[in-house]
């Protein structure tokens, strides 16, 4: 079974949720993992610190270097990616999963709102991918992979929220332009839920939701390990969803990324992508 190894994995906003889950996943392999992110002391609302990660990481296998990193500064993307070299001499995977998220219309989004998603979501991932970009260059299967949605223009998805929208697919356009440039050298694809995922950046999408069961952050990490795992000059420029990657490799019973009974249609839809049942729809047309 293909393996991580060895190789060195740096991972923004990676001390909980889906970042840290991808961790683990690589930590199981015995991989190397930088985690840059800003919670260096407990935070009052959200679990886990870049401490915490790291003793989990190193509980699963893998070797840990926790690293205080705000993604919107550069100077400190700069030494979070040398102090990563300098442990474990070199750079392998880049996964940028940091994000931020604020579900709001126009009127009621200030700019210091607008101004954090984008510079966090679009600016930040072409920041940890520029200071990555020359030691994955080196490595011998590279890839960087991105927490983001397939580029779906419909206005349904852009109507309530077009700040968060705009911000998020920021990533993702990322992803085309640099799996473009890097063909054949780094292999650069994007990764995202079917359903709503079990992390603290669900407290902003409750509102927006009608309720509903809440996968494991695992499914994600399972499927990021195939995609990690992959030769990289030929698996790239995808916007992967997570159940369809899974089913692909012959995984189609999901039922461990979810409460024992779940049906499918318990699961609350992510956005970006069509829901299940909309999938089964298309399917009986």
């Amino acid at each position: 079974m293909p393996s991580l190894k060895d190789k060195t994995i740096f991972i923004s906003g990676g001390s909980r949720g889906i970042g840290l889950a991808i961790a683990l996943r690589a930590a199981r392999d015995g991989a190397n993992i930088a985690i840059a992110a800003k919670t260096d002391q407990p935070h009052p609302k959200l679990p886990g610190t870049i401490h915490t990660a790291a003793e989990e990481i190193r509980n699963a296998g893998g070797q840990a270097l926790p690293i205080l990193c705000d993604i919107r500064d550069e100077t400190q993307v700069e030494s979070a990616v040398e102090k990563t070299v300098s442990a474990f001499g070199g750079i392998d995977i880049c996964v940028n999963n940091a994000s931020a998220i604020k579900l709001t219309a126009i009127l009621e989004t200030p700019m210091k709102q607008f101004d954090l998603m984008h510079d966090v979501n679009a600016r930040g991932t072409f920041l940890v991918t520029q200071k990555c970009l020359p030691y994955l260059l080196e490595s011998d299967n590279p890839h960087m992979l991105s927490i983001s949605p397939p580029l779906n223009l419909d206005e349904h998805w852009f109507a309530p929220h077009v700040a968060y929208t705009m911000a998020k697919y920021g990533m993702s356009l990322m992803v085309l332009g640099a799996a473009g440039e890097l063909r054949g050298k780094v292999g650069v694809n994007a990764l995202w839920p079917r359903t709503a995922i079990d992390t603290a950046a669900m407290a902003e999408f409750k509102p927006a939701s009608q309720g509903g069961v809440l996968r494991s952050p695992d499914i994600m990490a399972d499927a990021a390990h195939l995609i990690l795992t992959s030769e990289a000059a030929k698996v790239t420029g995808n916007f992967f969803v997570d159940d369809e990657l899974l089913a692909m490799h012959g995984i189609t019973d999901l039922s461990a990324y979810a409460p024992e009974g779940t049906s499918d249609e318990d699961l609350l839809p992510d956005f970006f992508v069509p829901s299940l049942r909309e999938l089964r729809a298309s399917e009986d047309a």
